[in-house]
């Protein structure tokens, strides 16, 4: 199973303080753990919002750029995970290197969640896209 977790963005990350060395090293060697565990796949710090730009659907489509103040819940960086359950994803996260905040932890829907709407050709067309997306990395 696939998990992204989602770190949130405070005061701090939305004003651009970057981590201390000492905050970087610790994070490193959390990611280090990660991986020599084969549970990660990928994870990224954002730049802020206000580097950002919204796309609005409806009659119209807008774009709308950043800083989104207006926001409640800013991500500031995300893992993507792959774990056995979300019990095992849990346990993790609990060791990661943080304060105070908190994480946010959501499964990444796979073929078969889809049922048969997700039809065989629909499948051999979102691999082609994914093996010339993996090329790209």
């Amino acid at each position: 199973m696939k998990f992204i977790v989602f770190v949130p963005g405070n005061a701090d990350t939305e004003n651009g303080v970057m981590p201390t060395e000492a905050e970087l090293a610790e994070m490193t060697a959390f990611n280090e753990r990660l991986v020599e565990a084969g549970v990660m796949l990928g994870g990224e710090g954002l730049h802020p919002t206000s580097k950002g730009a919204r796309v609005h659907y409806g009659d119209e489509v807008t774009v709308t750029d950043g800083p989104f103040a207006e926001s409640k819940e800013i991500v500031a960086g995300f893992w993507l995970l792959q774990a056995k359950s979300l019990d095992e994803v849990k346990e993790w996260m609990r060791q990661a290197p943080f304060k105070s905040d908190y994480v946010e932890i959501r499964q990444i829907f796979d073929a078969a969640d889809f049922g048969d709407a997700f039809t065989p050709e629909l499948q051999e067309r979102e691999e082609a896209m994914r093996a010339k997306t993996e090329g790209l990395a």
